[in-house]
């Protein structure tokens, strides 16, 4: 009788150590079934991430099996959902990531099989953006154009993704997602540039370890802020981590904020933006008639000439311009951005996104979109001398955010009652370090780039993008400063939709083709 208390007490024993462990919480084989949550959900929205009776935060990890038919062919694939935690140098742990991994099935070599991680910016925005609508198996039902249809909105097959060509691992960001510090008064930690860096760097390592990806060609993929962080990535993965990256893609690029904060005294963006207004312009109907039966690319061409060589030349001379020059560059100005002469006199030539915006179909009380300006609003100010809001973001921020939220929940299997953060201003104030808003990582870009020459970069860019114009990343990668002999490693396709041009269908097989070419080039070099 004795040994046998005795070998129940060491049985109760391992089990309260094996619940104290704070390892991994992945759902029983007897809890997969249909319709049982696999991980036990958080009791209120605010708080941190769950713990285990030690005290530390509980990593949870729900894995299901799937397949979808890409380009063709059937890919059969493995989805996790879950949280990595990541740990100080004193093994503290400081936050919990969120993520989303796709695998392909069948592979028994993984040094062949390349890796990418997906994030994409904001700050402040979680990874769905280019999950369902660019990249992921799954993605939103749009109209071609990527407008949506009225609610209840939909998830279909990605015929598209790219899964077919890469494991795919979709990050959230600290305080985005299902993201979260451990201690919500230490969340300030992770909102800034160098914060933010780092701990996505802590994470891509922790992932690759864990799933033995250390040997597979590998690559990130960021958007808009996203490309920021990528940038910053390549430098942290070099210099701290020793990772080498074989690519990294870049989708609606602004790596140097000078190109695209207008400031006084900063003449730069006014620029920069024009051929983007053309661009608008064009699209909406308000150019000169010789303009518009002229192909979009033809016209842009012409725009750019305007704004790099007279235009730039105007402002640089300010006060000093003589007038009849003034008067010539006042027409030209007017002809490339559809706006009316006595607009652009009032406005000394100097037209910011959000006046160019609520402007350019000021007649038809109607506002153009930030994100994409193909896109239209109504107005209630038909007087207001700014946006009031932005007509291509207010028509996809309901669709992707009902459309996650149910995916994760049925598809997924993850279950969790905090609120995803899709894209929140919980993050601010953003700490952007002491370079402040004129934050520059084009010079880490370029000291990977010099540092790794078989680094490869793709750019994608929208010419209807008015947050990160297509004429501001040009400029900026052709100031790079690098060895002409890597300006080779450098990628660039255009999209005739914004800054998520995927959701424009056309460009969304498009951008699929271009993508899978880099990634194909870029991980089995010669």
């Amino acid at each position: 009788m004795s040994r046998i208390l005795l070998l129940c007490l060491c049985l109760l024993l391992v089990r309260t150590q094996l619940l104290a462990a704070g390892g991994p919480e992945t759902a029983k084989p007897e809890e997969k079934s249909p319709g049982k949550p696999a991980v036990q959900p958080a009791k209120h929205d605010q708080q941190p991430p769950a713990k285990a009776e030690s005290g530390e935060p509980k990593e949870q990890l729900v894995e299901t099996k799937h397949c979808a038919v890409i380009n063709g062919v059937r890919v059969d694939y493995t989805a996790k959902a879950g949280t990595i935690v990541l740990r100080d140098n004193e093994n503290k742990p400081t936050a919990s990531i969120f993520y989303i991994a796709y695998t392909r099935d069948g592979i028994e070599d993984l040094s062949k099989r390349p890796i990418t991680f997906s994030f994409n910016g904001g700050p402040g925005s979680s990874s769905v953006w280019m999950h369902l609508g660019l990249l992921g198996p799954r993605r939103v039902l749009l109209k071609p154009d990527g407008t949506p249809f009225p609610p209840p909105y939909q998830l279909i097959d990605n015929e598209y993704s790219l899964l077919d060509e890469t494991d795919l691992v979709f990050i959230d960001p600290v305080s985005t997602g299902f993201s979260r510090a451990v201690t919500p008064e230490d969340a300030k930690k992770f909102h800034g540039v160098e914060g933010d860096i780092r701990s996505v760097a802590d994470f891509i390592r922790l992932y690759t370890t864990r799933n033995m990806r250390w040997a597979s060609p590998k690559f990130i993929i960021g958007e808009s802020y996203g490309t920021t962080r990528a940038a910053g990535l390549s430098g942290d993965l070099r210099d701290r981590l020793h990772m080498n990256l074989n690519g990294i893609m870049f989708v609606s690029t602004v790596l140097n904020f000078e190109t695209i904060s207008f400031a006084r005294g900063n003449e730069l963006p006014y620029v920069l933006y024009l051929p983007t207004y053309t661009a608008a312009a064009w699209y909406h109907q308000k150019l000169a008639p010789d303009l518009e039966q002229l192909p979009l690319t033809n016209v842009l061409d012409q725009a750019k000439a305007f704004a790099a060589n007279d235009y730039q030349n105007a402002l640089l001379r300010g006060a000093d311009l003589p007038s009849n020059q003034r008067r010539t560059i006042e027409d030209e100005f007017a002809r490339f951005t559809g706006l009316p002469l006595k607009y652009v006199q009032q406005a000394d030539l100097r037209v910011s996104i959000g006046r160019f915006a609520e402007e350019l179909l000021r007649d038809q009380g109607r506002v153009i979109g930030r994100y994409d300006s193909r896109y239209e609003g109504y107005v209630r100010d038909r007087l207001a001398s700014n946006m009031p809001y932005d007509p291509s973001g207010e028509a996809v921020y309901g669709v992707f955010t009902a459309t996650f939220n149910q995916y994760v929940r049925t598809e997924l299997k993850y279950e969790s009652d905090l609120p995803y953060e899709i894209l929140t201003g919980n993050v601010q104030p953003w700490n952007w370090g002491e370079q402040n808003a004129f934050l520059n990582v084009a010079e880490t870009l370029a000291d990977s780039l010099t540092r790794n020459p078989f680094l490869q970069v793709h750019v994608s860019s929208g010419y209807y993008d008015l947050a990160t114009p297509f004429f501001a990343t040009q400029y900026t990668f052709n100031h790079l400063g690098i060895d002409p002999a890597l300006l080779k490693n450098i990628h660039m396709d255009y999209y005739t939709a914004g800054h998520m041009m995927y959701l424009n269908l056309a460009d969304l097989k498009k951008q699929k083709a271009d993508l899978a070419r880099f990634i194909r080039s870029a991980a089995f070099q010669p």
